[in-house]
This record gives structure tokens, C-alpha cells and sequence, in this order.
């Protein structure tokens, strides 16, 4: 992605295989860390198997019992313990997924909130991207024609003070107008759940796996 003024240099680019910067198959987002969390309405059964994270490609395959062995990075308890703060700028590269029951997302998490979410996304609302401040309450359901299953998507968020900002291939779509306050920081979290069923249809009893790639990820700091 081309750097815009006032971005600053990169301060934090993902190498997933890396076991300073990412932690696999936990995260204290999930009761108790994990593996599960039925609660939030997922079937998520999170694994450490660098299969399922660590290339980039997040996957979720079917058991036996109904849950969905899962992939989940965070930077959260890595030896490196990287956080996004206040004026900090995500870009991203990723690849949607195409079976419904998918639930992917970027989003950030600390002492049981200050949650952004970069995006989330469910094929059964296939041009449609989740765009979620938590911590200021600030929402806001893009709908583009670049978006759906299967699609690559260039994205950029801007954490600012006053207002987080979202860009989708390069056009600004949403500014929340509420941001995250001065002294903000958060851990990263990239993750493929499943949905349980509640808000957005589980997997079709045929489909047995499916993943989301994110083919880079870094954070610009001025």
C-alpha cells in the first residue's frame, strides 16, 4: 500500500510464523483463554496446529462433536507483547472466505474490551463488511460491490483519538466520529471462528473445512 502523509514508518510488520510476535490457540478473549467459546455463538475449538494460523491462511475444519478446530493468533502473551495505540494505522490484505457459517476478523482486545474491529465477515451477507468501534460505540455496515466470497480486499484503519477511520481498496468509508480516546492500546487478534447458528447460519452439513488468507498486515506509527 502506498504510504500517505503523516502515516509514519512501519513499526510492526506480522510474521505469523513468528512465535515472539504471535501466540497460537488462546486468547483472553474466550473463557478461560479458550479453546471454546459457545457464549459468543461460535463453534470454535481453537488449536495451536501452525496448519490452521501460522502461514497466513486461517482454517477451521469440522470434529466429530460439532465444533470447529480453529485458527487464532493474538500478540497478546507473545515475548514481544506488540499493542496498537492511539494515531497508530493498520493496513491489511485479505482474502474472504466463501462458505457460509465463515466468521473471520482483525480486531484488537485488553483486559476484557477495548475492542476494535478492523472487520468481520459472514458469507450469507456476501457484500457486506462488519466495521465496529466497541470501546466508543461506533458501527458501521459497508456494503460495496468489491466485497464478497472470495474477494481480496486492501483495507486501512486509522485508530485516532477522536475518530477511527476505515478505508476498503483505497476509499474512505466510515470515520465513527467517537474514536478511542488518548491514552488507548490494545493486543492484535486474527482469527477465523465459525458461527454457532444464532445471527448467521452455521456451516451446510457438507462443508467440512474452510479458511481466510491474510497475505500482509502491518502497523504504521507517526
Amino acid at each position: 500500500m502506498r504510504l500517505r502523509a503523516g502515516d509514519g514508518p512501519v513499526v510492526f510488520t506480522a510474521d505469523f510464523a513468528s512465535r515472539t510476535q504471535w501466540i497460537a490457540g488462546r486468547s483472553s478473549a474466550y473463557p478461560d483463554g479458550g479453546p471454546v467459546n459457545p457464549g459468543d455463538n461460535k463453534l470454535d475449538y481453537l488449536v495451536e496446529d501452525p496448519a490452521y494460523s501460522r502461514t497466513g491462511a486461517f482454517r477451521a475444519t469440522r470434529n466429530p462433536d460439532g465444533t470447529w478446530n480453529t485458527g487464532l493468533l493474538t500478540t497478546e502473551g507473545s515475548a514481544e507483547g506488540f499493542m496498537v495505540r492511539t494515531g497508530d494505522v493498520l493496513e491489511a490484505r485479505v482474502r474472504l472466505p466463501v462458505a457460509v457459517g465463515a466468521w473471520p476478523a482483525i480486531w484488537t482486545w485488553r483486559d476484557g474490551g477495548q475492542e476494535i474491529d478492523v472487520f468481520e465477515y459472514h458469507p450469507d451477507n456476501p457484500d457486506l463488511l462488519e466495521l465496529t468501534n466497541h470501546v466508543r460505540d461506533g458501527q458501521f455496515y459497508f456494503r460495496g460491490t468489491g466485497v464478497s466470497p472470495g474477494a481480496e480486499l486492501d483495507l486501512r484503519v486509522r485508530f485516532g483519538a477522536r475518530s477511527v477511520t476505515w478505508w476498503v481498496n483505497g476509499v474512505r468509508v466510515f470515520g465513527d466520529r467517537t474514536g478511542v480516546g488518548r491514552n488507548w492500546r490494545a493486543y492484535l487478534i486474527v482469527n477465523l471462528s465459525v458461527s454457532a447458528g444464532r445471527y448467521h447460519p452455521k456451516p451446510p452439513p457438507d462443508v467440512t473445512e474452510m479458511a481466510f488468507d491474510v497475505s500482509s498486515l502491518s502497523i504504521r506509527r507517526r
